[in-house]
């Protein structure tokens, strides 16, 4: 049996957690630059708030409305989650941490307890402990096991935990759910099915499994013997390193100058570099790229974008931003207000089958370039984001002169809530 623990709301939850007083009020949080609804609380969604909306259509289409905004948190949000998965590890016998909100739990060795009552206690026990709200749901697959959480959330009357132990329960629960909310079955996926007729899970389940192998293939029928109660699944399946890797911002303002976007290419450049290292990946090929604002239709437009092919592929932070640099000096023109920027990197094999270059590699080069890497990693980790950076990461602090801002106060987050579990500096003593 598997467990699939899900935090309810959870960025909402974490804003929750030290303003009680929000309790049953419609919440948001925003991307950065606060620029649309990334989450919403029940109460939000009951009014209506569309994911995606941008903040501005948000303050017009609901006046009045009583919705408090926050502006990401992410240092929050990472805190808390962190406290929720070491409260499961307590528990159970493995958990697996499948993103930020989400962990499954293998319960193996576990079916002679009252599954029901344990997941119940296991969902007080969490929201005791760090204040976050859990839904759980227990079957005899992970995929199962998401559809049982789904109606755990949905429905009060489970009191935050659904079991689907029987073939009665399970054919019952696939045929409540819509096949377009089945984990593995994408938009285009829920299309397809539909028009073979398959409107529901269950439907799905239906069908030869030849059929859905020729139809939907290896990824397909794995769902669709998950969904009839096999553990086909494992985890290893659910660790796909990414292929590609994209930083990029919409920026609070506009910029003109090459001056103004290369501290923010720089920090994307660096993001790239971390996020390959931190999965054990190098890159082969980056892409910058740049653009006006498509909405200011009185502007000229303008999106341009270069490409950089490493001669070895690489992780390190001082070899990926000059790079990036370089493509930024080479899409740049004059005479535009850029609105966004992003930095993508392609290409991405393990960091452990490097092909050097036979002619321009330099190990001793490359190996003082690691271990500087490594150091500011060491550094940053011990010290918080931001701590050692490369001087082109710089944003230039007008207000102040000689001063320079990270990478996250750059950021326009005017509704930020304090780091309240991470750092004491931001407690206001009243």
């Amino acid at each position: 049996m598997y467990a699939l623990v899900d935090c309810d709301n959870f960025f909402c939850s974490c804003e929750r957690v030290f303003r009680p007083d929000l309790e049953g009020v419609p919440l948001v949080v925003l991307s950065n630059n606060d620029g649309c609804v990334v989450a919403r609380s029940r109460e939000a969604k009951a009014l209506g708030v569309p994911m995606g909306l941008p903040f501005y259509q948000m303050k017009e289409r609901f006046p009045n409305s009583g919705i408090v905004p926050f502006s990401s948190n992410y240092v929050l949000y990472a805190d808390m989650s962190a406290r929720v998965m070491a409260t499961l590890r307590q528990e159970a016998p493995s958990v697996y941490q499948y993103s930020i909100d989400e962990a499954f739990l293998d319960l193996s060795g576990m079916e002679r307890f009252d599954l029901h009552a344990w997941g119940e206690a296991l969902a007080a026990k969490v929201r005791r402990w760090t204040g976050i709200p859990v839904s759980i749901g227990i079957a005899r697959s992970k995929t199962l096991a998401k559809v049982a959480a789904r109606f755990a959330k949905k429905y009060d009357g489970y009191h935050k935990c659904c079991v689907i132990s029987s073939d009665e329960q399970r054919e019952k629960a696939l045929q409540l759910t819509e096949i377009g909310d089945i984990w593995g079955i994408g938009r285009r996926h829920a299309r397809s099915l539909k028009s073979y007729g398959i409107y529901t899970a269950y439907d799905f389940t239906k069908r030869p499994r030849n059929w859905v192998k020729k139809n939907y293939h290896v990824p397909g029928e794995r769902t669709y013997l998950e969904l009839l109660g096999r553990d086909v699944l494992p985890f290893e399946s659910m660790d796909r390193k990414k292929q590609s890797i994209v930083t990029s911002r919409t920026f609070p303002g506009m910029y003109s100058t090459i001056e103004g976007l290369t501290p923010h290419v720089a920090n994307y450049a660096a993001r790239c570099a971390l996020k390959l290292r931190k999965q054990q990946s190098v890159c082969g090929m980056l892409t910058v790229f740049a653009r006006t604002n498509p909405f200011r239709e009185d502007l000229p437009q303008y999106h341009g974008a270069a490409a950089h092919i490493f001669t070895t592929s690489t992780a390190n932070t001082g070899e990926i931003v000059e790079a990036a640099l370089r493509c930024l000096r080479e899409l740049f023109r004059p005479g535009f207000q850029y609105k966004k920027a992003g930095v993508m990197v392609e290409r991405i094999t393990s960091a452990e089958a490097v092909q050097p270059d036979l002619f321009e590699f330099d190990p001793e080069r490359r190996g003082k370039l690691d271990a500087i890497a490594r150091t500011m990693d060491k550094i940053n980790a011990k010290l918080g984001n931001d701590t050692l950076i490369l001087a082109a990461q710089q944003y230039p602090e007008k207000e102040e002169k000689g001063k320079s801002k990270k990478f996250s106060d750059a950021i326009k987050r005017d509704m930020k809530s304090p780091d309240y579990s991470t750092s004491l500096d931001e407690f206001e003593v009243k």
